[in-house]
């Protein structure tokens, strides 16, 4: 027995245990959030084996550079070409926009001088309300391509509105125009057969980071992105995902309350481009920037001012978080959140309370309850150190909330598909539309106002009362948000 445990100690245990070493010794060296190398610790402490597969395929920052460095290195040719035509324009404009706005510019600012977006004028946007009002502006919208469909989405789903269509993609691909669709292959797990029916049609499909045994590595980075471009002059961004529940109808019982644009003007550029550089990492081709997808309007359709943020985990910083945080900063007045998935980074939570301090009012919107019970109490466990601080916290009792908005100053508004939380701001790849638009702007307040009317606001005393079995559940399921 003795030499049975002497050759376990020697073959196993031994072996085994400076696995571990080094595997804890390389997350320390990493230097990432402390919260996630703690969480990624105990997991392998108290999950030995299991804790070991999981960091393996899931946590290993090296595997992310490796996947996405050539990525970021042809991005890099992209821009240079594509800034340098706009760069000097858009600086004219930002000084305008100041004059106008003063120092809630800053959010376009940053993306400027990081090269990520510059400012396009003269757009028109139309906000759209749920699918409801979706669908059938972008059903429109599609019909009437004569060049080129790009879509790039997260969820596709085959449905009646996946099935609609894919129909108007097949008839306008016989017609000549040129068809071209991304799917997240994790997101769109149930779009079944219709990648196969539109590819014998004449579609280009591309499947985002295909998940399988061999690429487990690869089923963290998500492509959550809800971006349409028809002919370089008509865009959508939002919130709505290619599924039949948004409609609200009579086939699903819960409603879905989301947020989305259509956007008509030179911004569609900024989508065009960002749908480029995806389609180049997805086919792995090279692509060429044609001015046949990037098309001048003679007119300007409308007064709106927008630059689009893009962000992924092949970005050099978190610019979805990083504008958010600088028109956070800059708030003079009022601060209005809808957001579906808050658990917000250190960073944002202590704006928003410093905001509130400051004496701007804060207002936020959550879901009552969530489609994910880890993430409903996630959130529930930061609630208390905001409405401590006098951010007015409401949680949407209509059905769920899954809109991704904030208006600030009732001036720039955010649009987009990026949840308050560290996989929008650090994992996914995510897109938002930063506007200034008077007009839609006062859309949004009332949206708001309209949304609390469904909404409950929580009492600082009642939440402090809740039984302790739910504020113990809140902070387990906060245990695990930073490897969410």
């Amino acid at each position: 027995m003795e030499a049975v445990w002497a050759f376990i100690k020697t073959y196993y245990f031994i072996p085994l245990a400076l696995v571990y070493i080094g595997v804890i010794a390389t997350i320390l060296l990493e230097n990432r959030n402390p919260a996630k190398s703690l969480a990624y610790i105990l997991i392998l402490l108290f999950l030995p084996g299991i804790g070991l597969v999981v960091y393996f395929f899931f946590g290993r920052d090296m595997r992310k550079k490796k996947i996405f460095s050539r990525k970021a290195f042809k991005d890099l040719e992209l821009s240079g070409a594509y800034f340098n035509n706009y760069f000097e324009a858009s600086g004219t404009q930002l000084l305008k926009m100041e004059q106008q706005i003063g120092d809630l510019v800053q959010p376009f600012r940053l993306l400027y001088q990081q090269r990520q977006s510059f400012v396009h004028t003269g757009n028109k946007v139309t906000l759209l309300t749920n699918g409801e009002e979706k669908f059938p502006a972008l059903f429109e919208a599609l019909e009437k391509a004569k060049h080129h469909i790009h879509i790039e989405y997260y969820i596709f789903s085959r449905d009646d509105v996946g099935e609609r269509i894919t129909e108007i993609l097949l008839r306008k691909a016989a017609a000549g125009v040129k068809v071209r669709l991304i799917i997240d292959d994790s997101g769109s797990n149930r779009i079944k057969d219709i990648p196969k029916r539109l590819r014998m049609g004449g579609v280009e499909v591309y499947r985002f980071m295909p998940v399988h045994f061999a690429s487990l590595s690869q089923a963290n980075y998500r492509d959550h992105r809800k971006i349409v471009v028809i002919d370089g002059l008509v865009g959508f961004v939002g919130g709505i995902n290619m599924d039949d529940r948004y409609l609200n109808n009579q086939k699903h019982s819960l409603y879905w309350r989301d947020t989305h644009v259509m956007i008509e003007g030179s911004a569609v550029k900024a989508l065009q481009f960002q749908f480029f550089l995806c389609l180049g990492f997805v086919s792995k081709q090279q692509y060429e920037l044609e001015p046949v997808y990037f098309p001048d309007r003679e007119d300007e359709p409308g007064e709106g001012n927008i630059s689009i943020a893009a962000s992924g985990p092949d970005s050099a910083y978190p610019y979805n978080m990083e504008v958010l945080l600088s028109a956070i900063h800059q708030a003079k007045k009022s601060i209005r959140i809808v957001n579906p998935y808050f658990i917000p980074s250190d960073q944002v939570l202590t704006a928003l309370q410093m905001a509130v301090a400051a004496g701007v009012e804060v207002e936020l919107i959550i879901p009552g309850k969530s489609d994910s019970f880890i993430v409903q109490h996630s959130s529930f466990s930061y609630i208390s150190p905001l409405i401590a601080r006098g951010v007015k916290v409401y949680l949407y009792e209509k059905g769920f909330v899954h809109a991704k908005t904030m208006v600030v100053d009732g001036e720039i508004a955010f649009i987009g598909t990026v949840n308050m939380d560290i996989r929008s701001f650090y994992i996914n790849f995510e897109i938002a539309a930063i506007i200034q638009d008077k007009a839609l702007c006062r859309q949004m307040m009332q949206h708001f106002a309209d949304d609390i009317s469904h909404s409950r606001l929580i009492d600082a005393e009642a939440w402090a009362n809740r039984p302790r079995l739910h504020k113990f559940t809140d902070s387990v399921c906060r245990l695990l948000t930073p490897l969410l």
